[in-house]
């Protein structure tokens, strides 16, 4: 790993944590050279192609889907810790189905099951983009399923 001061190649790890439930490392690096201490992250690469609606594939990309649950959650109460956790059990579930490819749908019906749980409106604005809602009608018929899924209490 590079120095970001000096570009030095040479730099030694002088503390590392495990974080985010295992899935993330934590490193504190020197600088042989200048002596500038700064942080790095290891983290699991997924190798996965995600098969879109129209049959286009693209590599599996973690920050396009927390972009994505994040947007849905903006100003609600959903912490990032949340979001983050549900992301890392998802790469643990793909990694444990053990294929190449994964359709969107699934990745799409797993982030809605779980915001379902967490926050109505979060779900509502990520189905909105999912399911490419059309007009107000679709909305309205997404809400009603939603009222009726809902424990009378």
């Amino acid at each position: 790993m590079k120095c970001p001061r000096c570009k030095e190649v040479e730099t030694k790890v002088i503390d590392s944590r495990v974080i985010e439930e295992g899935y993330t490392i934590r490193r504190r690096r020197e600088c042989t050279n200048c002596g500038y201490r700064f942080t790095t992250y290891e983290k699991l690469e997924l190798d996965i192609m995600i098969v879109k609606k129209d049959g286009r594939r693209e590599p599996y990309n973690r920050e396009k889907l927390l972009t994505g649950i994040r947007k849905a959650c903006h100003k609600r109460s959903i912490s990032e810790e949340t979001i983050r956790g549900f992301v890392n059990e998802l790469e643990l579930d793909l990694i444990q189905r053990g294929e190449k490819e994964v359709s969107s749908e699934y990745l799409g019906e797993k982030v809605m099951q779980a915001l379902k749980g967490w926050d109505k409106v979060a779900y509502i604005r990520f189905a909105s983009v999912y399911k490419e809602f059309k007009d107000i009608s679709e909305f309205l018929d997404q809400i009603r399923e939603l009222n009726h899924d809902e424990p009378k209490g």
